[in-house]
């Protein structure tokens, strides 16, 4: 071991020699003398290191991840936001598990936790990063700390891509770029943001790593764009570490990033479902009819969200109310249940700003709820809607006085939550908080907003879901169910345009749920039927549903002519019809963090090229989906990752580099993996009424593909934590090919849960079978082989020459049962 000790990577000596050049005149944020090694310890399985200048605590966090802590004495430290403090019960063993190894040398320390090697070099200081001995990652220059700014310094290597800083419009591969670390609103964006709502002070790598600034504060990461091989994370103020985490794939990396800064627990199965939304609805009768008229053009509807009119007749000056306006909605709580009673739930936005004209302002300041100025009073200023305060969410008076009208709201039958506004919109750098000035804090705010929520709904009804939707946040925001969108958009080909890139982003660092205002949010002179159509098309195929804008156009559907009507119609029946198949997605991120959109280079890890496509997707395992955005298009080049593909509208087959697929206005690149099972249910009008005791399976034959699997996850879609309490079902399915034919297996596992049917109609429908089937059967039956569609009914089997599809129909009762379709 001593010998590899000794043994420096070769971006580890560029970058101990970049370092130490630059640790002059050059560079005044870093320290005029080297950093070295003084002494070490060990302490409840960290290793602490005494330095030079500062004492770094290296403490790991599981197999493959280590969080880093500089610390040094008179500079202030604020506590970890991004790592969950309590790690459930797998991670909790997980990190027991752990059995780091350290070994000393004359010139280094090693500390190996299995997936991850930190090599700490003693002089000069640094530390690098390791994998199977081979460098991920090194420091630079290291931690660097002045009156004024303090952040870490790192060697980028020549052809890494650096996917992350959260939401921006800039490409997938951001390296070159510097990044204000500031979350900021902005408004009607299109197709260039260098700042947004909800930034994120992390990069994933080509690589194969993660790396994570766990620094609320102002800040910049400049990803190679002042100095092209150096990576530098800077802040005003903050905690001065950093987390590394690595991983054998990219999957991998990410269920080790979540299993650090938190799992998103399941949401309610309803979240799944059709919103109606829009800035806003102004009066109890509108919304009503809102809803009724959902119901009569036959469109399934599971929420409706009320923006700010429901504390307020306008715009300006109500702010903070937060208290229903009982000229416009005079029976709120009868008008909720009504909607529950049919389905619909209904989400409240709220803000954190209290309006000094508001009924609560008062209120506000007695329950010493409010942030202060310099001078200990509550700090006002003004901005769009109003002079305001702004509750101090890091101080426990102000989330009280909060949470207690949340509650207040919930006890009247309030569902969800919709946070505004919450970087906070504006935030004047002399408000004091709790913990810190505005600048230590800015970017913990939504976070701690949402915590706030999130432990006091987990406390007052501990076997139900919250849900929580939010414009900003901070790493680990997504334990706390927080389900972001990507802010006020342009209503434009242009606003639709980044939605892929901005999702993707997201996702990979955590948060799943990324979507956006489905048909733009902001400005647009008039109607756009097609950007409309195909903004609400690719909403199928993203985790949430909701169509929101300003209310001069109609953001609903059923408000349009009948052409769109009857084309989106039957896109949200399909969202519906699919609901075994995204839930499943719902329960795979809750356990893995694997986002619902998936980049297309996690099908070919070795083809960098693939990762700046930003044009595609694939929706869970088995779909691939390329939204049009673009006017006037008649067919599209979609990019492959390899293996076989189907269009999902009439059967086509892809493969290759890159598929041309014709699209009408009907249609928009949507294919399927060959050997997938895509599972559908029966249409409903809202998921209240979800079963599966009709199911029917979508199975994508080819010769490729000799076996193939997948399955569906089921629970009541209400309770919190069902699959570790042991209340839910797994339907398995695998398919195997043979000289014979195919064989299909179907097994259950779980304990049930309430609801969940007993025996199941499934339908198995398999495309691209290319001839009459000698026999079929189910188990011990032999499925009856009818020749016309019209005889098609249970126990019986059609298969239509034309298309090339057998339809099998059988009943399951929940035991393992095979299927055989013989030639």
């Amino acid at each position: 071991m001593k010998e590899k000790a000794h043994t420096k990577s070769p971006v580890l000596v560029k970058a101990l020699g970049l370092g130490l050049f630059l640790a002059g005149a050059l560079q005044p944020a870093v320290a005029a003398d080297t950093r070295e090694y003084q002494q070490h310890h060990l302490q409840s399985g960290a290793l602490v290191i005494d330095t030079s200048d500062s004492q770094v605590t290296l403490t790991p966090l599981n197999s493959g991840a280590l969080e880093v802590h500089y610390q040094r004495e008179g500079l202030k430290q604020l506590p970890s936001f991004a790592i969950a403090p309590n790690r459930n019960d797998d991670s909790a063993q997980l990190k027991s598990d752990i059995h780091a190894q350290l070994s000393v040398s004359d010139d280094a320390l090693r500390f190996a936790l299995g997936g991850l090697t930190a090599v700490i070099h003693k002089s000069p200081f640094a530390i690098e990063y390791q994998r199977d001995g081979e460098s991920l990652l090194a420091e630079e220059h290291g931690f660097f700390a002045n009156q004024t700014m303090r952040g870490f310094r790192f060697a980028l290597q020549e052809s890494e891509k650096l996917i992350g800083g959260g939401q921006r419009v800039l490409g997938m591969d951001r390296r070159g770029h510097r990044l204000p670390l500031y979350n900021k609103a902005h408004y009607g964006y299109t197709t260039e943001s260098e700042q947004m709502y909800f930034g994120l002070p992390a990069v994933m790598s080509s690589n194969k790593y993660i790396l994570l600034f766990d620094n609320s504060a102002t800040g910049t990461m400049d990803l190679g764009a002042s100095e092209k091989d150096v990576m530098q994370f800077e802040a005003v103020a903050g905690r001065s570490s950093y987390i590394v985490v690595a991983g054998n794939s990219y999957p991998q990396l990410i269920e080790n990033y979540v299993d650090v800064t938190g799992r998103q627990p399941m949401p309610p199965r309803w979240a799944l479902g059709n919103f109606a939304s829009r800035f806003g609805y102004h009066s109890e009768q509108e919304v009503r009819g809102v809803v009724e008229k959902f119901r009569e053009e036959d469109f399934p509807l599971d929420a409706v969200v009320l923006d700010l009119y429901w504390f307020g007749p306008d715009i300006q000056g109500h702010m903070g109310n937060l208290a229903w306006d009982n000229h416009a909605f005079p029976t709120p709580v009868e008008m909720m249940a009504d909607f529950r009673e049919d389905g619909v739930n209904t989400i409240l936005v709220t803000e954190p700003f209290v309006l000094s004209t508001s009924e609560r302002w008062d209120s506000a300041v007695a329950s010493n709820a409010l942030a202060k100025n310099l001078a200990g009073q509550p700090k006002q200023f003004d901005f769009y809607f109003g002079n305001t305060g702004l509750i101090d969410v890091f101080s426990e008076d102000g989330r009280d006085w909060f949470w207690n009208i949340y509650r207040d709201l919930k006890q009247q039958g309030v569902a969800g939550w919709w946070g505004d506004l919450g970087e906070p919109e504006v935030h004047p750098s002399d408000t004091v908080h709790a913990i810190g000035m505005a600048d230590e804090i800015h970017n913990a705010y939504g976070h701690r907003w949402a915590q706030m929520l999130f432990d006091n709904e987990q406390a007052a009804s501990p076997d139900e879901r919250p849900f929580i939707m939010m414009r900003a946040g901070f790493p680990g925001s997504q334990r706390f169910g927080m389900i972001p969108w990507t802010g006020d958009v342009a209503r434009s080909w242009g606003g639709l345009k980044p939605q892929v890139e901005l999702a993707l982003q997201m996702g990979l660092l955590g948060f799943g749920y990324t979507h956006s205002d489905l048909g733009g949010f902001a400005d647009g002179e008039k109607f756009d039927r097609e950007l409309y159509i195909r903004w609400l098309q690719y909403g199928v195929f993203q985790p949430v549903y909701r169509p929101h804008a300003q209310e001069h156009i109609a953001p609903e559907p059923v408000f349009h002519d009948r052409k769109t009507r009857d084309i989106l119609r039957e896109y949200v029946k399909l969202r519906y019809r699919l609901l075994p198949y995204n839930y499943t997605l719902a329960f795979e991120n809750s356990q893995t963090g694997m986002p619902l959109m998936r980049p297309l280079f996690f099908e070919n890890e070795h083809t960098l090229a693939l990762m700046d496509n930003k044009d595609a997707y694939l929706w869970g395992n088995d779909f691939l989906v390329a939204p049009i955005t673009e006017e006037d298009i008649d067919a599209v080049n979609v990019q492959l990752p390899g293996g076989v593909w189907f269009d999902f509208w009439n059967d086509n087959q892809y493969s290759g580099d890159a598929a041309r697929v014709e699209v009408d206005l009907k249609t928009i690149p949507v294919l399927v993996r060959a050997g997938a099972f895509i599972p559908s249910v029966a249409d409903m009008k809202a998921t209240r009424d979800y079963s599966s005791a009709y199911l029917r399976l979508d199975y994508y034959a080819h010769a490729s593909v000799q076996q193939s699997s997948g399955y569906i996850y089921e629970d009541d879609g209400v309770t919190a934590n069902a699959f570790a309490k042991g209340q839910y079902e797994k339907l398995l399915f695998a398919g195997e090919r043979s000289e014979a034919g195919m064989t299909f297996n179907l097994k259950r596992q779980g304990e049930g849960y309430t609801g969940a049917p007993q025996n199941r109609v499934i339908e198995l429908v398999l495309h691209n079978w290319q001839q009459l089937p000698a026999n079929i059967t189910a188990g011990e039956q032999t499925i009856r082989i009818v020749d016309r569609v019209q005889q098609f009914a249970d126990n019986t089997a059609y298969y239509d020459k034309r298309k090339n599809t057998l339809q099998v129909k059988f009943h399951w009762n929940g035991e393992p049962l095979s299927v055989s379709v013989n030639h």
